[in-house]
């Protein structure tokens, strides 16, 4: 798929049915019948953990089956759980929204893999999943083989280092923070650790295990190093905050994987729009609800949005003009 580029401005303050019946209704004509009362889908959502990105991936599906005419209590019942980044509360909301829904959409790799636990048989689609094949959902990503499909938010990596790298281009040494217990950070982190390597510039890597440990761990790093670059990381995401104070502080550059985390505390990202990518995955959605898609054969997708994103009260705090900062492919 042809990716489009944008580029946007801000400043920070901004902030086991796959043949359902309503399936068998024809893509013409199964919404009209839905918004008319006949038949009732119920989608049940577990989302990993609070924080703009994944709030944005939810709110972007749900936004985009009303668009389609999929109206909340009318054709269509939205049952959303959040674990709130408690690996304990996945396996009972998953159990929950297993036996009471006829579709599900999970949010992050946790709660992907927590709902396919439980369920073999209902189509499962996932969206803010780096590498579903090394987390183990799908057989491949051209042939997932079960019930689960979806999007991944796997970012641009070489050029996300090559943007951070043109804001400050005399760097010696980069700095990288993760959770080292989310594996797809730990996917990310190595890449960039690679493309930085390859460029003769030092990557200085830390790693927290909690949101307790993110404010401690990033000031250490932050006075040793030129710039920060930070990958889609659920627990960095939700202190992206405390990043921001922190980089403000230390006059340090930051680059993040995502728009939500740079609008919310960073300074620059080529990324993922999650609202974007959560309706990308709707639209999925709606190919096992009106198609009769089958999950086993329909391949995952990358984003197909990606943007240049630019918090432009983050450039001013670091005396950066937002205009000097551009993607050379743009």
């Amino acid at each position: 798929m042809t990716k489009s580029i944008t580029k946007r401005v801000i400043g920070m303050a901004a902030t086991g049915l796959l043949g359902l019946t309503l399936a068998a209704c024809g893509s013409d004509d199964s919404a009209d019948n839905a918004a008319d009362g006949e038949e009732v889908v119920n989608i049940g959502i577990l989302q990993f953990m609070e924080h703009n990105s994944l709030n944005a991936a939810k709110d972007g599906f749900i936004a985009e089956l009303e668009d389609a005419g999929y109206v909340e209590g009318d054709s269509v019942n939205f049952d959303v759980m959040n674990a709130q980044g408690d690996q304990s509360n996945l396996q009972s909301m998953s159990e929950q929204l297993s036996e009471n829904n006829d579709l599900m959409l999970s949010i992050a790799t946790p709660a992907a893999q927590s709902l396919a636990t439980v369920e073999q048989e209902k189509p499962i689609l996932f969206t803010a999943v780096t590498d579903a094949v090394d987390a183990g959902l799908v057989e491949s990503n051209e042939s997932p083989g079960a019930n689960l499909t979806g999007t991944s938010d796997m970012v641009p990596i070489e050029e996300q280092i090559q943007l951070l790298l043109s804001i400050v281009p005399d760097a010696e040494t980069v700095g990288i923070i993760y959770n080292s217990s989310e594996p797809n950070s730990e996917i990310q982190a190595d890449m960039a650790i690679e493309e930085l390597k390859a460029l003769d510039v030092t990557a200085q890597v830390s790693t927290v295990t909690t949101t307790n440990d993110v404010q401690q761990v990033l000031t250490s790093l932050a006075s040793d190093v030129d710039a920060l670059y930070i990958p889609t990381d659920n627990t960095l995401a939700s202190t992206a905050d405390t990043v921001g104070e922190i980089a403000m502080e230390y006059q340090l550059p930051v680059v993040a994987g995502a728009t939500d985390q740079v609008e919310a505390g960073g300074l620059a990202t080529y990324g993922i729009n999650y609202e974007a990518l959560g309706r990308q995955t709707a639209q999925m959605a709606l190919d096992i609800l009106e198609n009769e898609a089958s999950p086993d054969n329909l391949a995952v997708e990358q984003s197909n949005d990606l943007e240049l994103f630019i918090n432009e009260d983050m450039a001013d705090a670091l005396g950066i003009d937002p205009d000097s900062i551009s993607l050379s492919k743009e």
